[in-house]
């Protein structure tokens, strides 16, 4: 699987079936910033702690403060480290759950408190609180794509797949990127992803489609659930 599937090798007939059942919109960075980094995102964590503990009590107080924790020691390492141990510490404190189980709704993209503070959460939970998580820690928004694929379940030669949701992080702009996921603990190539076939991806920068490197369009027109992701973050306590 060279690293140009990842980004050229989609289905348009999925990319649009998908856009239209999930109401799917983008909107422009999370400018936040914790790390001395120029392209770091920004969040108080104080605020966090009083959303939490109105919210979840001490428990997710607690939760917040393991996350701060995990950041503040991640802070300035390589960035096979933060990769690491990001995608670690979400794949171990949130159990995966169906957004109707959770939230009551078929389709709700959480904040990484909301996910916290539930210790549940589905695929674009961990993708998104992971992509969060990378941004503060100051890796640039164009090295992240929050990517949707077709993950095949039940082995090599399965032929049953579901919508799913990764997170890639690209070490150059044409590389393979590397792929943070909830389904396996370790964070590898897409290369030795076999069971994962892409169909688009997205920061908040671009949507990447069939057959186009970058879409041209303003992103913020075309995927909703993202922007409203963004307006509870800074309700939170994150800043651009």
């Amino acid at each position: 699987m060279p690293g140009s599937r990842f980004m050229h090798e989609f289905s348009a007939r999925s990319l649009v079936r998908l856009l239209l059942l999930s109401g799917l919109v983008l909107v422009m960075g999370l400018g936040l910033r914790l790390s001395q980094a120029e392209q770091a995102a920004r969040i108080d964590f104080d605020v966090m702690r009083g959303a939490m503990q109105e919210r979840y009590g001490s428990q997710g107080v607690e939760a917040v403060n393991a996350w701060e924790s995990l950041l503040r020691e991640l802070d300035g390492r390589p960035v096979r480290e933060q990769l690491r141990d990001v995608n670690r510490f979400f794949n171990e404190r949130i159990r995966f759950g169906e957004d109707q189980d959770v939230w009551g709704k078929p389709d709700y993209w959480a904040t990484p408190l909301e996910s916290l503070g539930e210790g549940r959460g589905d695929c674009e939970d961990y993708s998104i609180a992971k992509y969060v998580s990378l941004r503060i820690l100051g890796v640039p928004n164009e090295q992240l794509r929050l990517i949707y694929v077709r993950a095949r379940i039940g082995g090599r030669y399965s032929s049953v797949s579901q919508a799913h949701m990764v997170l890639g992080y690209y070490p150059t702009s044409d590389a393979e990127p590397l792929i943070l996921d909830n389904l396996v603990g370790e964070v590898r190539p897409s290369a030795e992803r076999d069971d994962l076939q892409p169909v688009f991806s997205f920061n908040s920068d671009g949507l990447w489609t069939p057959g186009a490197r970058s879409s041209q369009a303003d992103p913020t027109a075309r995927i909703s659930r993202w922007g409203n992701v963004l307006q509870r973050l800074e309700q939170e306590g994150f800043r651009q």
